[in-house]
């Protein structure tokens, strides 16, 4: 045990040694970035609800929001008042919630903007509806349908999920549950609003990242030799992984920009994001979300084959151990790509549709690269986590030292 928490603090070494080179990486862009464009004189509209998703919130009008339910559907067809016909309804509403509970209103869904008959409403549908001052008749309030109110579906299955963890994990489940609570804390309470202040993303999200791994870990496994190992070894592989983000993020000159939210978070004047360090911030979380998983269980792996056979040494545990870490990379790269790649679905569209420009442009853009590099950082780590896992495994689970 007092070479395992050795070897614990040279990870955490390591730890902070790519902290201060991610540092100062960062810091030298800082340095040269262009000065953020003003929008003081820029004008902002009101926005329909299919449309303002994608706007930062300093761009909004005031706004209140209700639940509703749709009473009466008065009239649906198609408008061409603008030379295009577009879809409509004219529905009458009943505010359910907040200080206008009880009060009745009529809206136009559609017309002016482009909806899919998907975001038509029904009679008896719960509704959430906006009320945006200046943004009615004469400057006055307006009511839109900003979305559909999902919130009862949603509690159903998380509910359903933390029952079937408890149910099958038993006390294990509960404190896995546990430390997916303390993980959602770190996230909300530290790293965000850390992030907001305009600390760096990434060291910011790096140490929540070792906060949530050490303490997770210890909560859903125990504190023992075994789990001192799980710890030690994702420690150690995401070190590496932190090493390759940088290294991947700097040679092929991404800059975080290669979304739509995080281009409004550059426009945005009330924020000082740093979007390379979001960026590598991003991906280490992602990372980290899978790695545990396949430290704690090559690890699981190495023990129960010790405890199998006391006679194995430490050459034929990692033998063994890495026999089985092979299906595990074989499955878990797959997953981890599926996983991205469901994630970003419509871009894989864009290879399809977008016709105008060659096939290596497209390839080549900044959100496909950021895409292909968080995948790519993200299966890395995990091939890596295997073999360092069962060596860690191997060499103090051992009993022929």
């Amino acid at each position: 045990m007092k070479k395992i928490t050795h070897l614990a603090v040279s990870a955490l070494l390591l730890v902070s040694i790519s902290l201060s080179f991610s540092s100062s990486v960062l810091a030298q862009d800082n340095a040269v970035s262009p000065p953020r464009p003003s929008t003081s004189n820029a004008q902002t509209d009101i926005i329909p609800s299919s449309q303002t998703q994608a706007l930062p919130p300093q761009l909004y009008p005031p706004q209140d929001f209700f639940a509703a339910t749709v009473e009466e559907i008065t009239q649906q067809g198609e408008d061409d008042s603008s030379g295009v016909k577009q879809k409509f309804q004219i529905v009458k509403l009943k505010i359910v919630s907040g200080k206008e509970s009880g009060k009745t209103i009529t809206l136009k869904q559609g017309g002016d903007v482009v909806v899919d008959e998907n975001q038509f409403v029904k009679v008896g549908e719960k509704v959430v509806v906006a009320k945006t001052s200046g943004g009615g008749d004469n400057g006055g309030s307006g009511y839109y349908i900003a979305d559909k109110y999902r919130l009862p579906p949603m509690f159903f299955a998380i509910v359903l999920f933390l029952a079937l963890v408890i149910y099958f994990g038993r006390f294990k489940g509960f404190m896995s549950m546990l430390g997916l609570v303390f993980s959602i804390f770190i996230l909300m309470k530290f790293v965000i609003p850390m992030i907001l202040a305009g600390h760096s993303p990434l060291i910011i999200t790096l140490v929540g990242s070792c906060m949530i791994a050490v303490v997770s870990i210890f909560l859903a496994h125990g504190f023992n030799k075994r789990t001192v190992i799980s710890v030690l070894s994702t420690l150690v592989t995401l070190t590496i992984a932190i090493g390759l983000a940088v290294l991947f993020v700097e040679i092929t000159r991404l800059f975080g920009t290669g979304s739509e939210e995080a281009s409004y978070l550059k426009l945005d004047p009330a924020t000082n994001v740093n979007l390379k360090g979001l960026l590598l911030g991003g991906i280490i979380i992602g990372t980290l979300g899978v790695l545990d998983d396949i430290t704690t269980a090559q690890v699981a792996v190495v023990d129960e084959l010790r405890g199998a056979n006391a006679s194995f040494g430490r050459k034929e545990l990692y033998r063994r151990g890495i026999t089985v870490g092979r299906e595990h990379i074989a499955s878990l790269v797959n997953t981890l790509v599926l996983a991205y790649a469901g994630a970003s679905l419509p871009l894989f569209l864009m290879f399809t549709l977008n016709s105008a420009q060659p096939f290596w442009v497209t390839f080549n853009s900044e959100f496909i690269a950021e895409e292909l590099i968080r995948t790519l950082v993200g299966s890395i780590a995990l091939i890596l986590g295997v073999p360092i896992s069962t060596w860690f495994a191997a060499k103090y689970l051992s009993r022929k030292q």
